[in-house]
């Protein structure tokens, strides 16, 4: 499907429920805390992530996650790097 001028294509993208399992404080203090995140639907080996605990809110400020907290995880990707999903293939 072609691009419309002056309209942004989406990128693919899924997003998926978590919570923040814990707060992990680094061993050098001059290191960012890691928040480990639980990620719902992901196959059990593959469900937490750990992240920099640094974020920044609307307003630009930064801010952390507490234990507890209830997030999305979105993956986004670059169309170049995308496969059909093979729902369109021939059957044999």
């Amino acid at each position: 499907m072609p691009k419309k001028p002056g309209s942004p294509q989406q990128k693919p993208s899924t997003t998926l429920p978590g919570t923040v399992e814990k707060i992990i404080q680094p061993p050098d203090p001059r290191d960012p805390e890691k928040a480990q995140i639980d990620i719902q639907g992901a196959e059990d080996l593959y469900r937490e992530i750990r992240i920099d605990n640094t974020l920044k809110d609307q307003d630009g400020e930064e801010v952390a996650l507490k234990q507890g907290a209830q997030v999305e995880v979105t993956v986004k990707a670059h169309f170049e790097t995308n496969k059909p999903d093979g729902s369109s293939k021939k059957k044999d």
